[in-house]
């Protein structure tokens, strides 16, 4: 991330205007002893060099959120290099520490926090970009601006037909149209395709790309002229960028019209005024996914408020649910990371209502139940589970389905639930040496007693690496010198005491099995016959693996 982005040269913005841009609510005033209407020249990051003047700058403050303590230093530090406001990190809506209001009081610093699901690029992009917007809009008579302010890019695109002479599209990267001027009765077939569908047709993309004027585009920096043809009128395009990066393109057709000998320079500065704007439209798509993100972690894994988790995505706290937890079966590779990526598509498409949330090598899916759809996480997980082996270089998953919570306010115990199944399907994978074989889905009915077994074991695991004695002696010593008695303890008991059994099992003589089991006794002193012993030393094999 650049550090700094002003020169004493340009002129301020006030705060207020700063924030006004700020529609995705990254941006929150805390505190403003001078108000509003103080000016804001740039951008900079706290952690450069002392001799670094921070003249009218917001300053981002990465290192320390705002409810720390430590804070006030920077706050302090920032106000006496003469930044006039700075920009901690929010966490998790944590009040501000005491010390850092009084520290940005007494300094007559502007406080602001930044929301915890943004980060500091987006920060600096959003920040950078409302100077740029505002400063455009106070220059009059620029294309898509007006004295006071800047324009919507649908004004933009307006203000820009009308100093071309053509009709305009804006486009995202993805040739999404995120604005469009009118449309007349002379417009060629592909324009109102384009506007009807939202998005230049994928056919006309693929042309593009063969003929390589995406490639022009993307790293042209002027306009770019495309004369008439069978398939279309004359049209001007530029691309749209910020500093080296391309947000996105606009598009000028000569529709029914001459293009004025003007429209190429009312382009170039349009792009100019666009810039900031795309930015504005990409954060703010950004940042609703990753506030959809953050309160499906949050519900899902019980952390924050889940009232507001569960409002944030559309669903009513109300509504039951159940969550279906896909764990992929094997070792971490880039080919698991792309079978998840498939098997993500592939839930939400089961039903609109599916989301889906990537979390390390895992896919959690939270699916609204209704009446009759009661069977749907374990249709869910059984989809999932046959489709992973039969991709392209897929691999196998796990697939648990948890039971379904009367209300979304519950929707991180059936989590937890599903996440359990999975550890269940997974140790009996691993006890059958099965690792290999395909996917595998249940739910709590069909992995029966082992899952309180495993709740169990959650539970006495603390117990157990507490204690000590002959049971904790011969485990800790045997697992260190390869775990052979362990083994052997665990058929046996697995068997019932029936010794034949256990040594078919381990593939030994029943001889070799009973004079294990009697080096048990002798030199651990540990009496098999006794329940309380035999039960220790079961939990003591299950907690050990």
């Amino acid at each position: 991330m650049t550090s700094r982005t002003s020169t004493s040269s340009e002129s301020t913005v006030p705060l207020r205007e700063v924030l006004a841009f700020d529609d995705s609510g990254t941006l929150r005033a805390v505190l403003a002893p001078a108000g509003l209407d103080v000016g804001v020249r740039g951008v900079a990051v706290g952690d450069e060099g002392a001799s670094q003047p921070f003249d009218g700058c917001l300053v981002l403050v990465v290192g320390v959120p705002a409810a720390a303590a430590e804070a006030a230093g920077p706050v302090r530090e920032a106000a006496g290099r003469g930044a006039s406001g700075v920009v901690l990190r929010d966490t998790q809506g944590a009040a501000v520490a005491p010390e850092v209001l009084a520290a940005a009081e007494e300094s007559g610093i502007a406080l602001l926090t930044r929301a915890e699901w943004a980060d500091w690029a987006d920060t600096a992009a959003l920040l950078r970009s409302a100077l740029a917007c505002v400063r455009a809009g106070l220059d009059e008579g620029a294309p898509g601006s007006t004295a006071g302010g800047a324009e919507s890019l649908t004004a933009l695109a307006a203000a820009v037909a009308e100093y071309t002479g053509g009709s305009i599209t804006i486009e995202d990267t993805r040739f999404r149209v995120l604005a469009h001027s009118a449309t007349g009765p002379e417009a060629d077939g592909l324009r109102r395709s384009t506007i009807l569908g939202g998005r230049v047709p994928q056919w006309r993309v693929a042309e593009l790309r063969r003929s390589g004027m995406l490639r022009v585009l993307w790293t042209s920096r002027d306009v770019i002229h495309r004369a008439e043809d069978a398939d279309g009128p004359e049209r001007l395009i530029i691309a749209v960028r910020s500093g080296p990066e391309v947000l996105g393109s606009i598009w000028a057709a000569a529709d029914g019209h001459t293009l004025s000998p003007h429209a190429a320079d009312a382009l170039r500065r349009a792009a100019e005024v666009a810039a900031p704007l795309l930015v504005r439209h990409r954060l703010r798509e950004s940042g609703a996914a990753r506030r959809r993100e953050l309160a499906l972690r949050g519900l899902l894994h019980g952390d924050g408020d889940a009232r507001t988790h569960a409002w944030s995505l559309g669903l009513s706290p109300d509504a039951a649910c159940a969550v279906v937890v896909v764990e992929r079966h094997g070792a971490a590779s880039a080919v698991g990371d792309r079978t998840l990526e498939v098997l993500a598509l592939h839930a939400v498409s089961y039903r609109p209502s599916v989301q889906v949330l990537r979390d390390g090598d895992r896919l959690l899916a939270l699916l609204p139940v209704g009446t009759g759809q009661e069977g749907d996480a374990l249709r869910l997980a059984r989809e999932l589970a046959m489709l992973a082996p039969s991709l392209p270089g897929g691999v196998p998953v796990l697939a648990g389905a948890g039971p379904v919570a009367t209300t979304a306010l519950r929707a991180h115990a059936s989590c937890e639930e599903a996440a359990l199944i999975v550890r269940v399907l997974r140790e009996r994978a691993a006890a059958r040496d099965d690792g290999a074989g395909p996917g595998r889905y249940a739910d709590a009915a069909a992995v029966g007693p082992s899952l309180d077994v495993a709740r169990v074991l959650d539970a006495v695991r603390p117990v157990w690496e507490a204690g000590g004695g002959p049971v904790h002696e011969l485990v800790r010593d045997d697992l260190a010198s390869g775990g052979e008695l362990v083994r052997t303890l665990a058929a046996y008991l697995d068997a019932s005491g029936d010794v034949a059994r256990a040594a078919a099992r381990l593939m030994v003589h029943p001889n070799t099995l009973r004079y294990r089991l009697r080096r048990v006794r002798e030199r651990f002193d540990v009496d098999l016959d006794d329940p309380d012993t035999r039960l220790l030393i079961t939990l003591a094999v299950r907690l050990t693996g």
